[in-house]
């Protein structure tokens, strides 16, 4: 899990790490746990940066401590990659393993719906994207995954949204850590993480297959807007 950002785009001085945000009573990072306990997920390794103690702290508090580990990310303020390359001894160990956001408020039937999609190498998708140039889209030609990005480069018949959520093979796991590292090794240490997550693609997309979650409620907490939008419009819809 992702939660090293300082997320200045939030615009509030002296806000907490994007994951402690509360909705309902609870952090972003208790719900994470939470649904990742319900859908069988046992170990947890998240990568930490900006105002780190309060999230080891909360999961002090949660009771996960000897099921969490943390790694971290000195350099948070620059890209994401560098949050996900910090993780190459987890990404290198052999093992399928799940990526997450850690800002995301989500129903948490997508966790599920994660682990049991078929196929090897997966990336959940909605349909209904928002215009412009902020979200990840996944771009689809011929029912094959052929482009990944915020400003997508090739021809496609449809794209939709990447929710941030991610599930790999221990190959593929392996294969990302080495894309990161060469990212790094570069300099090109601004990047985002999904560039090194589209060179896979790219180079092998028979490997890589979309579970559609559209008809699940979820918000990525970017901006104050988004905030507004997650208690006003998906928090309800989780209390069903």
């Amino acid at each position: 899990m992702l939660a090293a950002g300082i997320g200045r785009r939030l615009g509030i001085d002296g806000h907490p790490p994007k994951v402690m945000l509360e909705f309902g009573g609870r952090t972003l990072l208790q719900r994470h746990l939470d649904a990742l306990q319900a859908a069988g997920i046992g170990r947890v390794s998240i990568t930490v940066g900006y105002e780190r103690e309060m999230i080891e702290a909360e999961v002090e508090r949660l009771g996960w401590r000897d099921r969490v580990g943390f790694v971290h990310n000195p350099r948070f303020r620059e890209g994401s990659l560098l949050s996900l390359w910090v993780q190459s001894e987890c990404l290198q160990a052999g093992q399928p393993l799940l990526l997450m956001d850690g800002d995301v408020l989500y129903d948490p039937g997508m966790i599920r719906r994660l682990v049991e999609a078929p196929g090897e190498n997966i990336l959940l998708v909605d349909r209904d994207i928002e215009p412009g140039d902020e979200p990840v889209k996944i771009c689809f030609r011929d029912g094959r995954i052929v482009d990944f990005r915020k400003r997508p480069e090739h021809a496609h018949d449809w794209h939709g949204e990447s929710v941030g959520f991610f599930r790999f093979s221990g190959a593929m796991a392996g294969a990302l850590a080495e894309r990161c590292g060469a990212y790094v090794a570069r300099g090109q240490t601004g990047l985002e993480y999904e560039e090194a997550i589209r060179d896979l693609i790219l180079a092998q997309p028979e490997r890589f297959g979309a579970h559609d979650v559209s008809d699940l409620p979820w918000v990525e907490i970017d901006f104050e807007a988004d905030v507004a939008r997650a208690r006003a419009e998906v928090l309800p819809q989780l209390r069903r």
